[in-house]
């Protein structure tokens, strides 16, 4: 059908005062940080509103509507319900990552899969580890696999535990089944953890099936501790709010319970509303989003077709970022910064992500169809 979610207008859109609209000056289009340009959904908003009109502005009391919310969500979504007793909050999906690494790896190493969401490399590290990086394997434009061999070599060699990207960002990829329970599987035999950072889940496209990973199998719920937030599909990352799963009886999920209570306190009361109102009220919206996201990716391929034929996208089917290689282009290891300070248009930059970045750049498509046009007609300008 044809959406009814529009972006706002660019006018308003300047208005935002947000990272993605403030970071860079009025002459830049911001394609970069994973914001999106569409209006708040009116559930969330008119929850916001109220807590706002009752001065509701107090601590969070850590509702178990919350837990209750999310299961039901997932339930619908994806046929995993998870035990909202085991719903833990955080505030956001980085400081989640950070503390539980704190909890199952300290010292340890910790596998990650490049090129990748480039808070990895720091949160690891934050959270008393070390990266130890298993590159993804391409076997040509959107033909992604975790190197299941590098992971279990890895594992073999003493490492604590297995950080996916699930989907992956930057390249929107979902993790077939197969391949999640043969990791769980390693992970289970090596006595590691496997900790699913499964944000961008809820808004996978309709071409592909997501499967979470507490959902695969006996080893996964083993092995798995899943990390997820509303912040990314329904685009409240500002209201802090995110959440620590676990599933089974374990060495592990008892050291997640028993996390310091300042890891749950600091989540928002404005954010646990938010996801409260998204999950039950808001699904609506999330669809439609999805499907004005899932239009401009075809979109989006059909421009760079026209405009800068050269460069290769991977084909994203979960979330609204596109993974450019633009290395035909010969614009060196880091074609974003020309691409802003030339084209007037923000990228995120490749090198970033890690191995094999170079040459790269992340788009966030997220925004209307005239302002996508806009940017890879001034990308394509610069050949």
């Amino acid at each position: 059908g044809v959406t009814e979610l529009h972006a706002d207008p660019m006018a308003l859109l300047r208005t935002r005062t947000s990272s993605k609209w403030r970071f860079y000056g009025p002459d830049v289009l911001p394609l970069w940080v994973a914001e999106m340009d569409y209006p708040l959904a009116t559930p969330i908003a008119s929850r916001l509103i109220g807590l706002i009109g009752r001065s509701d502005t107090g601590y969070d009391p850590r509702p178990q509507e919350l837990g209750r919310a999310w299961s039901d969500f997932a339930r619908d979504a994806w046929g995993w319900t998870p035990d909202p007793a085991r719903v833990l909050e955080a505030s956001d999906v980085s400081t989640a990552i950070v503390e539980t690494v704190r909890q199952v790896a300290p010292g340890g190493r910790v596998i990650i899969t490049s090129p990748v969401y480039p808070p990895f490399f720091t949160t690891v590290v934050e959270g008393g580890a070390e990266t130890l990086d298993v590159p993804l394997i391409s076997d040509g434009p959107s033909q992604w696999r975790l190197d299941l061999d590098g992971i279990e070599a890895a594992l073999a060699d003493g490492a604590a535990a297995v950080l996916l990207c699930h989907p992956h960002n930057p390249i929107g990829h979902v993790h077939p089944r197969e391949e999640l329970e043969r990791v769980a599987e390693l992970a289970r035999e090596h006595g590691a953890v496997v900790i699913s950072d499964e944000v961008h889940a809820p808004l996978t496209h309709s071409d592909v099936e997501f499967t979470p990973f507490l959902s695969v199998s006996d080893a996964a719920r083993d092995v798995g501790i899943a990390i997820s937030s509303g912040s990314k599909a329904w685009n409240i990352a500002g209201l802090k709010l995110a959440f620590i799963m676990t599933e089974a009886d374990t060495a592990a999920a008892a050291r997640i319970a028993g996390m310091p209570q300042s890891v749950q306190h600091r989540a928002s009361h404005f954010g646990v509303h938010a996801a409260i109102a998204a999950f039950t009220e808001a699904r609506d919206w999330l669809a439609e989003a999805v499907e004005a996201i899932e239009a401009n990716r075809h979109r989006l391929r059909a421009l760079l077709e026209e405009h800068a034929p050269e460069v290769v996208m991977h084909e994203p089917r979960a979330g609204y970022l596109a993974w450019l290689d633009l290395r035909a282009l010969g614009w060196g290891d880091d074609p974003a910064a020309r691409i802003l300070a030339e084209a007037k248009v923000a990228l995120n930059h490749g090198p970033a992500f890690g191995a094999g970045g170079a040459g790269h750049a992340r788009l966030n498509f997220a925004c209307s169809p005239e302002t996508l046009e806009e940017a890879v007609r001034r990308i394509g300008a610069l050949r």
